[in-house]
């Protein structure tokens, strides 16, 4: 086997054979540990879940002389595939058009995974003794609800007092091409359930109810208005946004009696939960509002300022691509927000991500090896600086 996936495609092709939908990870971490244990690795499943919902989860480490570890961190499931009709060939079936590489986690991220797993063993394989500890954290619960996957693993190794102190997450980062943009950070998410009361009556007797989308109105208007904070050099202003507003019976001469509004805070470093709590609710109270309010913390903002990991990593996609990197807090979350609480150091850098989770995601195949050389290169670049 692994003479088979001695080259980053083909290990790339095997992986998104494994029909791995979210949390059924096909076997792709036993592949995945089989080869890592050849290189001298200790796998350690952490299995978690109910027996209807099982997540796989691997932590895999190879110590290094100066007691410091890099992990690399990813997931091997992926999100369903929508209409198969609408695919051009098999999700589960790598197939090369165009010069691409198609099929279901192309992108997101069995590439990744595939171009950390070569690019360990050419440096181990250079390298036989590094000074820089080695670790791959692996969950097939990071397109799911996330809650028995990385960050369960996450819980025992500060438990254990194991944490690494760098990791280099896989998500598919890139824009054009592999190597113009990483994540050194990503802002928080808290979701928020807001149900205001009124009382239900007869559309034409409005003095006999208590309409609560007419008292939500002025408040809702305020909120939209809030500038909750200025960002900051990495992260852009918090923003708030209404997701569902939800209200009446399905007749129209029914004045309703509660108004259920869904929204979510997407946060930088600048603000806390507690603080954005704080401000909304006081804006809810200052107009006299009778309601009920539930929050869900999904991730705090985690951010890595340039230093050693932003630096090996940059210097690597220089000499590599010639790029000079752009350094970005955009978008959605990662399970990087779960490692970032025990491990001080934690970027995320992959391939382009301009199809993931769509029909006919796929990785371009000149990104492929670039992937790869970046992530050697890191690690050589890591293990200098602390042999030096």
């Amino acid at each position: 086997m692994s003479d088979i996936c001695h080259d980053t495609l083909q290990l790339a092709e095997l992986l998104i054979a494994h029909p791995s939908v979210t949390p059924d990870d096909a076997g792709c971490m036993d592949l995945i540990a089989g080869l890592l244990q050849s290189q001298g690795f200790e796998c350690e499943f952490m299995d978690s879940g109910p027996e209807d919902f099982r997540v796989r989860n691997l932590w895999a480490h190879r110590p290094g002389r100066s007691g410091q570890t890099l992990a690399f961190a990813g997931h091997t499931d992926v999100v369903p595939t929508g209409p198969l009709t609408q695919w051009s060939s098999d999700p589960f079936t790598p197939t090369h058009r165009d010069g691409r590489l198609y099929g279901r986690g192309a992108s997101d991220m069995k590439t990744s995974l595939a171009a950390m797993v070569v690019a360990v063993r050419e440096f181990l394989d250079a390298e036989p003794d590094p000074a820089l500890g080695l670790a791959f954290l692996l969950t097939s619960d990071e397109e799911g609800p996330a809650v028995d996957g990385t960050v369960v693993v996450c819980q025992q190794l500060k438990a254990r007092g194991q944490a690494p102190q760098f990791c280099i997450v896989g998500e598919p980062t890139s824009v054009q091409r592999t190597g113009d943009m990483i994540k050194n950070g990503r802002r928080g998410t808290m979701s928020g359930k807001l149900t205001v009361k009124g009382v239900q009556g007869h559309i034409a007797y409005p003095h006999l109810a208590d309409n609560p989308i007419h008292r939500l109105a002025p408040a809702l208007a305020e909120l939209v208005a809030v500038r909750w904070d200025e960002g900051n050099d990495f992260f852009p202003p918090t923003s708030w946004q209404v997701s569902n507003i939800h209200a009446g019976t399905g007749a129209s001469n029914v004045i309703p009696g509660e108004c259920v509004v869904d929204f979510n805070f997407r946060f930088c470093t600048e603000s806390t939960p507690e603080s954005l709590q704080q401000r909304l609710s006081a804006v809810l109270d200052k107009h006299e509002l009778q309601y009920e309010l539930k929050w869900t913390i999904g991730g705090l903002p985690f951010l890595t300022p340039p230093g050693t990991l932003v630096q090996a990593v940059q210097q690597a996609i220089a000499a590599e691509t010639g790029l000079d990197t752009e350094l970005s807090t955009t978008g959605g979350t990662s399970d990087g927000r779960f490692i970032a609480q025990i491990c001080p150091q934690v970027i995320e850098f992959g391939p382009p991500n301009a199809t993931i989770h769509k029909v006919d995601e796929h990785v371009v195949l000149t990104d492929i090896g670039p992937l790869k050389a970046i992530y050697r290169r890191t690690l050589e670049n890591l293990n200098a600086s602390l042999s030096a």
